[in-house]
């Protein structure tokens, strides 16, 4: 990745989600001059909400990693400008477990109230219990050394030892976690239902997941930094987009790029779908990982590692984040007992029935709870998911996935499509099995709705153009997201032989939102030093910090929820550190 002989100053990025916007809003602050391109009419890319009637539909921000100080991540959503003048909710229990045969595991953000609602469920298991929620209090004294602001591979020796001295602490803490699948730990308590809940703390079952990110996310939720923000996904979006054009970046939407321009090797431009073509001296990708190098790079500048991910490791189920199916329900009632989030275990006979389910659960979760401005007063909104493969929703389905075409004189990308009456059919049919469980739970329930929305993974390709609806790209853990990180760290994130090409967003990292908006950080110092350059980043200093409340248990939004300051660093001095930041090219 050699720069041009001249100096660069001109960028394009491609794709205006998270990763997108974040790397505009770094290079913005690191003196070039960058040009957003996006297919869809908004930004935000997966992370979005959209309107139905009288209801907001959002579709992300379960919990938002970083969304508390005392620690890097929150440093990162500061620079970018994705919580200023927000409030930050903080429910007290993370996800509620509900098992096939109706028993609840409630997983509190407290180690202290986890372990003695835990031990009530199981006193057989104490022992395990307790040995969990001590490591969970450990892990929380790690959360606060974690690095997220500069990446491993620019990094210097005695960077990288003074973050490996930080980490010595919690060595044995940290290797036990990161080598015991939570799928093989779970197994060792002796109540069948704890052995089950434990898999589905983080909503979903992940096979190949070891107890790290459990504990990574329970200790965050611990902290108050793993709430949510307000306004949502789409406010989250915005709030980075408007930071973007105030550093004095410019973004265009309903423009759709088709191929990358090399010549001599050398990135120079976008043929977008229109035929017009547009050059920069940087062209950074921060779209689906399969459309930028099989399709608008044709597939060249493979090495070993990327020729494997690309043709081998993304055919691969279990080495890919799957698609959800999705199904908003608006009711013209507030359902006092909905909880924020529960995730049911589902009896097989259920499961078998809802097309392309990954594992035997869906998450339900009264959105209305924790985002009270996305519903009118006295209303509830149902968001219900699961993780769902994208093939057999294709065999239903008739024609393109994603078609641009005109509309009222203009060239749109995200149009409906016609997939054919088995596909809608077929949609309503998962939507009614679906409701009629939760009529079991909430009678009544499917009275009071007056507004529904169906999601399949191959809606999200329409919106997004991701690699089989795909939420978060390469899997952690399993041989393609370690490979990736590993390439990262050796290389930077571009494809050899290629340059003035970059990589940012979630098919350059692992992980979800702040991974995604870290990759915009990375990406730009590994192109400030192609580029013999000081990188910088700053807080606006006119922004207003973010405020936190928590949500006792069982406490109704429209009553006045507790005020909470986090009993870590003062948000003061963090400020301060992270106000104006300058390093040395690595």
């Amino acid at each position: 990745m050699q720069p041009a002989h001249k100096q660069r100053e001109t960028m394009l990025i491609i794709g205006a989600g998270l990763g997108g916007l974040s790397t505009g809003c770094y290079a913005q602050m690191n003196g070039y001059k960058t040009h957003l391109l996006e297919m869809h009419e908004i930004p935000g890319g997966c992370c979005t909400s959209w309107e139905k009637g009288k209801f907001t539909f959002d579709w992300c921000v379960s919990w938002l990693l970083g969304s508390g100080p005392g620690n890097e991540m929150y440093d990162v959503w500061r620079e970018i400008g994705g919580l200023d003048g927000k409030q930050i909710r903080h429910p007290e229990v993370f996800n509620i477990v509900t098992t096939a045969s109706g028993d609840s595991v409630r997983f509190y953000s407290d180690p202290d109230k986890l372990e003695k609602h835990l031990c009530e469920i199981s006193p057989e298991d104490t022992k395990l219990i307790r040995n969990f929620c001590k490591g969970l209090r450990q892990f929380i004294k790690c959360l606060k050394v974690y690095p997220f602001l500069k990446p491993v591979g620019l990094m210097k020796w005695h960077e990288k030892a003074r973050m490996l001295a930080s980490f010595i602490p919690h060595f044995n803490l940290i290797r036990k976690t990161i080598s015991t699948l939570m799928t093989d730990y779970s197994s060792n308590f002796k109540s069948p239902v704890l052995q089950e809940a434990f898999n589905f703390i983080l909503y979903e079952k992940h096979p190949n997941f070891p107890v790290l990110p459990f504990y990574f996310q329970l200790a965050s939720h611990s902290t108050h930094s793993a709430g949510v923000p307000e306004n949502g996904s789409l406010g989250l979006a915005r709030s980075i987009e408007a930071r973007f054009l105030k550093l004095g970046g410019k973004v265009s939407y309903n423009t759709k790029v088709e191929e990358i321009l090399v010549e001599n090797n050398t990135a120079v431009g976008v043929r977008l779908s229109n035929g017009e073509k547009l050059f920069a001296d940087i062209i950074v990708s921060a779209s689906d990982g399969y459309n930028t190098v099989m399709r608008m790079l044709k597939g060249k500048y493979l090495n070993d590692t990327y020729r494997k991910l690309y043709t081998e490791c993304i055919t691969k189920p279990d080495l890919v984040f799957p698609g959800y199916f999705t199904l908003f329900l608006g009711l013209e009632k507030h359902i006092a007992e909905g909880e924020y989030c529960t995730t049911y275990i589902l009896p097989e006979d259920l499961a078998e029935k809802l097309i392309g389910i990954r594992h035997a659960s869906i998450n339900v979760q009264f959105r209305n709870a924790l985002y009270p401005e996305l519903s009118p007063r006295d209303t509830s909104i149902i968001y219900l998911s699961y993780f769902c493969d994208i093939a057999p929703w294709r065999e239903l389905a008739e024609g393109e996935e994603q078609v641009s075409r005109d509309f009222k004189g203009e060239h749109i990308h995200t149009l409906p499509v016609k997939r054919g009456r088995a596909y809608q059919l077929a949609k309503k049919q998962v939507a009614s099995l679906l409701i009629d469980f939760l009529e079991e739970k909430f009678p009544g329930l499917r009275n009071a709705i007056s507004t529904r929305d169906i999601a399949t993974p191959l809606t999200q390709v329409r919106y997004t153009g991701n690699y089989d609806g795909s939420v978060l790209g390469w899997q952690p853990f399993v041989e393609s997201g370690e490979s990736l990180e590993e390439e990262v760290k050796r290389s930077g994130p571009g494809l050899p032989g290629l340059q003035n090409f970059y990589f940012s967003g979630v098919w350059a990292t692992t992980g979800g939102l702040i991974r995604a908006a870290t990759a915009g950080r990375h990406v730009m110092q590994f192109i400030c030093k192609d580029d013999n350059k000081a990188f910088s980043a700053h807080v606006d200093p006119k922004a207003v910090a973010p405020t936190h409340i928590v949500l006792r248990e069982k406490t109704p939004f429209n009553r006045q929820p507790e005020n909470i300051t986090p009993q870590i660093t003062p948000l003061s001095s963090r400020e301060n550190s992270v106000a104006s930041r300058e390093t040395e090219p690595a």
